[in-house]
């Protein structure tokens, strides 16, 4: 379980969003979180690979050698 505490103004947006909708407040941090934690997750991943490509442990690949590799060249 995770607590936090948000301010009047989130609070209320979520309120009203709540109100309107006739979901939970829960539900809709909860979806927050969720979208937010997948970009966050990308972007860790992504940094990881982008350092291991600038070091060189990591192998990339040009699209012509691919396509000509695979048999998709012209």
């Amino acid at each position: 379980m995770i607590n936090f505490r948000a301010d009047d103004e989130l609070d209320a947006r979520l309120t009203r969003l709540a109100q309107l909708t006739g979901r939970t407040k829960t539900f809709y941090v909860r979806q927050a979180v969720e979208s937010q934690l997948d970009d966050l997750e990308d972007i860790y991943l992504a940094d990881q690979v982008m350092s291991r490509v600038d070091d060189k442990s990591e192998a990339t690949y040009n699209l012509d050698d691919i396509e000509r590799d695979l048999g998709l060249a012209d």
